[in-house]
């Protein structure tokens, strides 16, 4: 029987209201919880912290890293642009420890927006800290909590393009995007605008490691992308657990 992959989603430390408080809180929205669970994982929020990563991936079969604020460009030796957000080195520290942990191990990653360019710095990439200064428009990001529609094209023989097809519509929210691709990655989508939409290690080896700008979990109508990735992370964790259980047989 298929076992439902235990799926980590990175989440935020942030001031929040509930009732009569107001205070610290580890915060995801809940989009993600529910793309995650809609498409056959279990969702488990991985709030920003020192140390435990180890501990946390030894259970986890997949990581989701999360849309979120910008990355410190002191991570890719830049100086930061007038526009880039404040530096937030908790969860800078605790996303990039998740990611190599789970690149070493071989776990299906998803990164969403924030989580590709965290990918791609932590593989020695460079960000466009204020994509308007080099596109001309606000397109990826056209208000303040408002999502911009996109036409992306996808590259033939990518992961992506098996799962999407050769374009898609998808939802942007983002002032910032990849300059300098990462060691071993290669763009697998693209806006009209040259912009790199999405990422992959240019050799899979069979894994499950993607990358886009967008946000796949405000589009509940376009599921394709958790669906693919929740179901490789299953296929990989019923291979384990059935090895495990033979192991122990002997």
């Amino acid at each position: 029987m298929t076992r439902r992959p235990l799926v980590g989603v990175s989440g935020y430390l942030d001031e929040a209201a509930w009732g009569v408080w107001r205070q610290p809180a580890a915060l995801l929205p809940h989009t993600y919880v529910e793309s995650v669970a809609r498409s056959g994982g279990v969702p488990v929020v991985l709030p920003p912290q020192d140390g435990g990563t180890a501990e946390v991936l030894d259970r986890l079969d997949a990581l989701v890293l999360a849309g979120g604020p910008d990355v410190d460009p002191a991570r890719y030796g830049a100086a930061p642009h007038p526009r880039t957000g404040a530096p937030h080195p908790l969860r800078d520290a605790w996303e990039f420890a998740l990611l190599g942990g789970a690149l070493e191990r071989g776990l299906p990653v998803l990164g969403v927006c924030r989580g590709m360019q965290v990918l791609n710095v932590a593989l020695g990439g460079t960000l466009v800290q204020h994509l308007p200064d080099r596109i001309g428009d606000l397109t990826h990001q056209p208000a303040r909590a408002t999502f911009g529609r996109r036409t992306v094209r996808t590259r033939p023989g990518s992961v992506l393009h098996g799962v999407l097809g050769g374009s898609a519509e998808v939802s942007c929210y983002h002032h910032q995007a990849v300059d300098t691709l990462g060691t071993g990655l290669v763009p697998s989508a693209w806006s009209a605008d040259g912009t790199v939409e999405a990422v992959e290690p240019a050799v899979s080896g069979g894994g499950f490691t993607v990358g886009v700008q967008w946000h796949p979990e405000a589009d509940p109508d376009e599921p394709r992308l958790f669906a693919a990735f929740t179901a490789f992370a299953a296929a990989a964790a019923t291979r384990a657990a059935t090895a495990a259980t033979r192991g122990g047989a002997r």
